[in-house]
């Protein structure tokens, strides 16, 4: 089974995470900021992984440190879980259509960190979760992960739409790409 858990603590958070690639999409999640918490939910649902975060941090100051640690939590137990990668597809690709909004997001599970974000958010905030965080948290799931995300917002205007569209882009094309669909490394180096 393609299982991990890991701990991160640091003197700004504490977090526990645990996936199981191979799971239904069963979640627990609780950052203690809410709408951030639906968007992991939705990641975990569409992504069809199972799914637990426990975070705890200093969000009386902001939800920077917290978000950011989510993100490299969370990159580096799904990077733990894939193994080798051998067999899996590598690549994905999916377009979330929101109401008014289009998102489309890209992964290459490659082992290689990079992430191209292109979306504007009009509010500062979504519930108590700052939008500029939402840039945050996907560079840092790229660097640990160590994958290639790109994802945009095509169109869009209601920026709740916006983010939800963005995460439920990525958990579908992550699906994708960690899918077992083969014996050997997609790729001629031997390695990812």
């Amino acid at each position: 089974m393609r299982t991990a858990t890991l701990t991160r603590n640091t003197k700004e958070t504490q977090i526990r995470v645990e996936v199981n690639l191979d799971g239904t999409g069963v979640y627990s999640v609780g950052t203690g900021i809410g709408f951030f918490d639906h968007m992991l939910e939705q990641l975990s649902r569409h992504s069809g992984m199972d799914l637990s975060i426990q975070a705890n941090g200093d969000i009386h100051i902001d939800d920077h440190h917290i978000i950011e640690d989510v993100g490299l939590a969370l990159g580096q137990a799904l990077s733990e879980a894939l193994g080798d990668k051998k067999g899996i597809g590598r690549y994905g690709y999916f377009y979330c259509p929101m109401d008014e909004t289009l998102a489309r997001t890209v992964v290459d599970l490659s082992g290689r960190p990079y992430c191209v974000f292109n979306a504007r958010f009009d509010r500062a905030k979504i519930g108590t979760l700052s939008s500029e965080m939402i840039r945050e948290f996907f560079i840092a799931l790229s660097n640990t992960l160590k994958a290639n995300i790109h994802t945009e917002i095509l169109y869009g205007i209601n920026d709740h739409h916006k983010a939800e569209a963005l995460f439920k882009s990525f958990a579908r094309a992550f699906r994708q790409a960690s899918a077992l669909t083969g014996e050997g490394l997609p790729t001629t180096k031997g390695v990812l």
